[in-house]
């Protein structure tokens, strides 16, 4: 399964992000190394669902794009002599 890979700056930002929550939430401290493996967990949990659902949503808002596109380009079209009778 594919892991979300975070820069390196970003992922140290989340990991002192957990690391605030345990303190503010739990009053519990969580040092660096557990933070990282329950970031890494987190990711491996929840990368495929997002990642799977922002899927979702662009196939949504492609179909919807598509279909307007289509009535734009009908809407073009020409009647036709044989259909003017």
């Amino acid at each position: 399964m594919h892991t979300t890979k975070l820069p390196k700056e970003q992922k140290k930002q989340l990991i002192g992000e957990l690391q605030h929550y345990f303190h503010m939430e739990r009053d519990e401290e969580l040092g660096e190394l557990p933070a990282e493996l329950m970031l890494d967990f987190m990711l491996s949990l929840l990368s495929p669902v997002i990642r799977n659902q922002a899927v979702e949503d662009a196939v949504r808002t492609v179909r919807e794009r598509m279909g307007a596109l289509e009535e734009d380009l009908y809407s073009l079209q020409q009647a036709s002599r044989t259909a003017r009778k």
